[in-house]
């Protein structure tokens, strides 16, 4: 089946040119595109799409409260939501991840790097541009007493009814650095397969629904080397 995409811009020129990048791709569908916040929600819950493209600075509602209201903890059913923005900004990233983004994609990236974010976005379990995800949690992750509305269910300070395995451990480590299921599979000798379940264990213990998640977990928790 195809990704069908929601984009949502208030600018006519990027949503074309969104549009034209993902209807280009064989296995990607447009079905709705937005100006402002307001009207992407409504049509976010009304078509549930696989990825909903969001801007972050759009007139009436913007980005960031459009994706607490659609992928935000308090989501029963939260929707894939990707942040495309120009503004690197350490704030909105920081705010876009806590509110349920899947990831955050700076504009001026190649169009083949758009595409890939809209099919991580879609597995709901794959970090987004990982030099940039991977750099503001290790810069910007807070005290605990500080980052109480950032982390998965189960708090870092908490100790884990099921704690992680050495070798879940290990995984977590490296997809806190950015690293792809592959990559991860190459470092620690396994198959990528093997590394799916292990994913889907720490997910399980971390009450984390996405790669994005652990990954904050691990830098809260202070189990990635070289912090600080």
């Amino acid at each position: 089946m195809k990704i069908s995409v929601l984009i949502a811009d208030d600018q006519d020129m990027v949503r074309s040119a969104f549009r034209m990048i993902l209807s280009a791709q064989p296995d990607m569908d447009v079905v709705a595109e937005a100006a402002n916040g307001t009207d992407a929600v409504e049509a976010a819950r009304r078509l549930r799409p696989g990825v909903c493209l969001l801007d972050i600075r759009m007139p009436g509602l913007d980005g960031l409260e459009a994706t607490r209201l659609l992928a935000g903890p308090d989501v029963p059913d939260p929707l894939n939501v990707l942040i495309a923005t120009t503004f690197d900004l350490d704030e909105y990233v920081y705010r876009a991840l806590r509110n349920g983004a899947c990831g955050f994609l700076l504009k001026d990236g190649a169009p083949t790097l758009l595409a890939e974010a809209v099919r991580a976005a879609a597995a709901g379990n794959s970090l987004i541009s990982p030099s940039i995800t991977v750099r503001l949690l290790q810069h910007m992750a807070p005290p605990p007493q500080e980052n109480a509305g950032f982390r998965p269910a189960a708090r870092a300070t908490t100790r884990l009814t099921d704690p992680l395995t050495q070798r879940e451990l290990d995984v977590v480590r490296l997809v806190a650095r950015g690293y792809t299921n592959e990559e991860v599979a190459a470092e620690l000798y396994v198959t990528p397969s093997t590394v799916k379940t292990h994913l889907g264990n720490i997910q399980r213990k971390l009450a984390a629904r996405n790669r994005v998640e652990i990954a904050a977990w691990a830098w809260e928790a202070g189990v990635c080397p070289g912090r600080g």
